[in-house]
């Protein structure tokens, strides 16, 4: 019985020294956060102007009392550059820029810590965003090009087809839809509330980001349940709902690098096809009896973004457009002296002088000059800190819109659609649609 007291002792002893044991086994603690502010909270400047950084270094959110931070200053990611060490007082230190340019300011800080980790915080003003100019014009022959693009469509019958698909939401009929383009097919799911009258709904075309990936049947759903014909439809132009095997393999093999395949000719840049896709899904979408017959949008972000641009610049029967964080924009920058945005036809910043037949082909293919041939309402999101489709080029795209439009800053986000800017999208939108019902 005395045996069996003191092992229980024992064991009762040792369950309560384990916490205390693994917590001196893990060490000092590694939370740090390093923050980069802006002093405006617009982070909107004009040129010339000071903008002070303020370079925030916390462990477990408490102020670090005594560190050093690296930091740099460019032209969101382009030369000038400006560097420099920051001893900071209390966990904070100031730092100044300014660009005597329309364009933006990243400040980009590092801290490395005593166990030699790297720590990393962003921090982007726009000076004067909305004057950046185009970096090239647009291409002479441009609408010639694409009219002969557009021609050699029309040459192929659409000949949709529609397999119904189950899903969970009622009032909804959805189907698998299939129809016929230029190369790779339009394949999407199409989705509409039951019952609807004739000439009673307007449209939205779903499109993705970048990536190999099934159309998704929830995003088309979802639209219908607002009353919407919905269609979203996969970038590649593959069969819908296969295994993420499928997929996968083909973004690792046939499909691995499309962003720049064929970039050293205007008709062989990959995009051509998905571009040509839009219009036949908006072919399709305009065939279907329930169509107010005058409301169509185009929605989506990053690469898809890069669509919704690229869809209202080609169809005149694009109503509206909302493009997330978009993709595919001042592909030309560099010669500029400017940041391009994803696919990066063209690598920037680089040493090397860009070839010149690249420079030349991309240009038919940029949401820029899409830009300049609508007259499609729009709502754009942009984050400042975006390295993947920087502001710079998001705004080169945006200033050229002629119609109603606005555009939803996000100062402190990277390449991400945050829950702000997924509203603006979703606002734009739906008031764009009543101000079609009431005719305004």
């Amino acid at each position: 019985m005395h045996m069996h007291l003191v092992r229980r002792s024992f064991l009762l002893a040792a369950a309560l020294l384990a916490p205390a044991l693994s917590l001196s086994a893990q060490g000092p603690s590694t939370n740090y956060i390093l923050k980069v502010t802006p002093d405006r909270a617009d982070a909107l400047y004009k040129s010339g102007e000071t903008v002070s950084f303020k370079l925030e270094l916390t462990l477990d959110k408490q102020p670090v009392a005594e560190a050093e931070v690296q930091w740099t200053i460019t032209k969101d990611g382009m030369p000038p550059a400006t560097s420099g060490k920051a001893k900071l007082a209390n966990g904070v230190a100031t730092i100044t820029g300014q660009l005597d340019e329309p364009g933006f300011l990243l400040c980009r800080a590092s801290f490395t810590s005593a166990e030699k980790k790297a720590y990393t915080g962003l921090g982007g003003a726009g000076i004067d965003p909305l004057k950046i100019k185009p970096s090239q014009p647009v291409p002479v022959d441009f609408d010639r090009f694409w009219a002969d693009q557009k021609k050699q469509l029309a040459a192929v019958p659409v000949n949709p087809r529609l397999t119904p698909v189950k899903q969970a939401t009622a009032g909804v009929t959805a189907f698998d839809l299939q129809a016929d383009s230029v190369g790779a097919p339009v394949s999407g799911y199409f989705a509409k509330p039951e019952n609807s009258k004739p000439k009673s709904l307007p449209i939205i075309l779903l499109v993705h980001g970048a990536g190999v990936r099934s159309a998704s049947l929830g995003g088309a759903v979802g639209w219908a349940k607002q009353n919407f014909l919905a269609l979203d439809i996969n970038a590649h132009g593959l069969p819908n709902g296969q295994p993420d095997k499928f997929y996968t393999d083909l973004a690792n093999a046939d499909l691995r690098d499309y962003r720049i395949r064929g970039r050293e000719s205007r008709d062989t840049v990959y995009f051509r096809g998905m571009f040509l896709r839009l219009v036949r899904a908006v072919d399709f979408l305009t065939a279907q009896p329930e169509w107010d017959g005058k409301t169509v949008v185009v929605y989506g972000a990053s690469q898809g973004g890069y669509q919704a641009i690229v869809a209202a610049g080609l169809d005149p029967r694009v109503t509206f457009l909302a493009a997330g964080v978009p993709a595919g924009c001042d592909h030309t920058g560099i010669v500029a002296n400017r940041i391009n945005g994803w696919p990066k036809f063209i690598p920037s910043p680089s040493a090397e002088k860009p070839d010149p037949k690249v420079v030349e082909a991309v240009r038919y293919h940029d949401a820029m000059n899409f830009a300049t041939r609508t007259k499609a309402g729009a709502v754009f999101t942009v984050g400042f800190i975006d390295t993947t489709c920087p502001p710079t080029s998001v705004y080169a795209a945006y200033n050229n819109i002629t119609g109603k439009k606005a555009i939803h800053n996000d100062p402190d986000a990277g390449h991400t659609s945050t829950p702000k800017a997924s509203e603006a999208m979703r606002n734009g939108t739906l008031a764009h649609v009543k101000a079609m019902q009431a005719g305004k």
